[in-house]
């Protein structure tokens, strides 16, 4: 079952190599993240599944020790899942579960094995909550560590423009976050988040499945998982929020 999760945003620009000169503007939200995988680790789980967006050929499972560079943005910074425990994989890790690699060997994850998902961004809810499900059932601890943006249409500079359905969007999904409230979660509008180019929905939905299972797994001992946001923000116009569940 879940026992801990954290939520991450994903943009490359968190490797400070990759955001060069601009690196201090998102210290807070590198900060917020070792924090909430502080949490992970304090949970003692049995495995730690990361979990994010990717484009056809990233998606699918990615076991331990799978490589993943940054090179594509310009930057020497080569990263792994974990350490090698098997036969090479010819696969590349997709940019969001690069970026998550990256934030575990920054925090030196040694705490239980770690695999990869990566998933479309238009995955359906109820494929999302199916595939929560599988996932609080890979082992007796699962934790989860929840790669996606929020939106990415928040100034006329952002992304995807100034969209004015943005701003309530990211506030909504930050409260539920924070909250734990699966539910809301459950509820986001994929439409929506499509046209407002808000990546995490998706995984954040799969969390919300997962920690459904888990509700219901332990409904006779009033298991319940306790939500915590740690950093919430908006740089360059895109929605990025970090969270802790345990």
């Amino acid at each position: 079952m879940l026992v801990a999760a954290a939520v991450c945003p994903c943009p490359p620009l968190l490797v400070p190599e990759v955001a060069a000169g601009a690196a201090p503007e998102l210290d807070a939200a590198r900060a917020a993240c070792s924090d909430a995988l502080g949490v992970l680790a304090a949970a003692r789980p049995d495995l730690l599944v990361v979990v994010g967006t990717a484009e056809p050929g990233g998606r699918g499972p990615f076991p331990q020790g799978t490589p993943g560079t940054f090179r594509g943005f310009g930057v020497d910074v080569d990263v792994r899942l974990g350490p090698v425990t098997g036969a090479a994989t010819e696969r590349r890790l997709p940019p969001s579960l690069a970026v998550g690699a990256w934030l575990l060997e920054r925090t030196g994850w040694a705490d239980a094995p770690v695999e990869g998902l990566g998933v479309a961004d238009t995955l359906e809810p109820e494929r999302c909550a199916e595939t929560g499900r599988e996932l609080a059932g890979r082992a007796g601890r699962v934790a989860l560590l929840v790669m996606g943006d929020a939106s990415a249409c928040r100034t006329l500079k952002a992304p995807g423009y100034l969209d004015e359905r943005a701003a309530p969007f990211d506030a909504e999904a930050a409260r539920a976050l924070g909250a734990a409230d699966v539910a809301a979660l459950r509820a986001l509008d994929p439409a929506l988040a499509r046209e407002l180019k808000a990546a995490g929905r998706a995984p954040w939905q799969i969390l919300a499945g997962a920690a459904h299972e888990t509700r219901l797994a332990g409904a006779a001992h009033k298991t319940r998982l306790a939500g915590t946001l740690l950093y919430e923000d908006a740089p360059y116009g895109v929605g990025y929020l970090v969270a802790a569940w345990s």
